[in-house]
């Protein structure tokens, strides 16, 4: 018989060092990694959930940390944050994650040291470190932030099986990054881009049903990915007309679909290959 993961002594040691913390501050951005994390800190200690609204937080990712939070009974705040005024990350270089995460960190340590708070933790995994992950090199440099899924070993997977186990809703909930990850490197991030991602997004969310969506704009061109599971979904006349007119509404050239469908870090691999070859 398979043990499963919340009664295993990795996840023990996970529970262990939770407890070395009287309040803490998790990072909550409403995904599954950052949600699992905080209703296990949850039923242990003290803790805060803070979700940062931002120009590149995609819009229904505000509304399913709040629901999402109400369902682990969290005490939960929404706080703004504006990277846009940092040109480092409007700049929009490889290494844009780094200054974003510093950013965010610097408030939520803030808020900690103002309302007594031990810690801050935030919810990267240790699958996520085998990419290109610049924003963890932030989590390294700032005392008082911890990731104690990557610190454990815990992969992606294994933090759904956990969210399975403890029977939160959540736990298949596909993974959003922010709206700046779908402009290529070295195109500047400006809050109109930004905010016409996010309604093309939404819009084929709504439209096409789908649970997985990416529109990564390539100069002023819409390059759509869904899950390689769902993407018969968008082959249907009335829903490619529908899509092509919205899209070219919001201003972008042309539309194309990404017949590979969906997957993590595309942009960033297209840049790595680019300066290999």
């Amino acid at each position: 018989m398979n043990e499963t993961i919340i009664n295993s002594i990795k996840f023990k040691k996970l529970i262990n060092f939770i407890k070395r913390f009287k309040r803490i501050i998790v990072a909550f951005s409403g995904g599954v990694d950052s949600s699992t994390l905080a209703g296990i800190c949850n039923e242990i200690t003290d803790t805060l959930a803070i979700t940062i609204v931002s120009p590149t937080t995609p819009s229904r990712e505000i509304k399913e940390a709040i629901r999402i939070a109400s369902e682990l009974n969290l005490k939960h705040r929404l706080h703004y944050v504006n990277e846009l005024t940092d040109k480092n990350f409007v700049l929009n270089t490889p290494n844009r994650c780094y200054y974003c995460k510093r950013i965010v960190l610097s408030l939520l340590l803030k808020i900690a040291e103002e309302e007594n708070y031990d810690a801050v933790f935030e919810g990267t995994n240790a699958s996520e470190l085998r990419g290109h992950r610049p924003g963890y090199r932030a989590i390294l440099e700032m005392e008082k932030v911890y990731s104690p899924w990557a610190m454990f070993g815990f992969t992606k997977e294994e933090i759904r099986k956990i969210a399975k186990e403890k029977g939160y809703s959540f736990w298949n909930k596909p993974s959003v990054a922010c709206l700046s990850s779908r402009i290529p490197f070295y195109n500047k991030i400006d809050i109109t881009s930004l905010n016409i991602i996010d309604e093309a997004e939404n819009y084929i969310i709504d439209i096409a049903n789908v649970k997985q969506v990416r529109v990564r704009k390539i100069n002023n061109n819409a390059i759509i990915e869904v899950g390689p599971d769902e993407i018969e979904k968008l082959l249907n006349k009335k829903i490619i007309d529908a899509i092509v007119n919205k899209l070219k509404k919001l201003g972008f050239k042309s539309i194309l679909l990404d017949l590979e469908g969906y997957k993590t870090g595309k942009l960033s691999e297209m840049y790595i290959s680019k300066n290999e070859s």
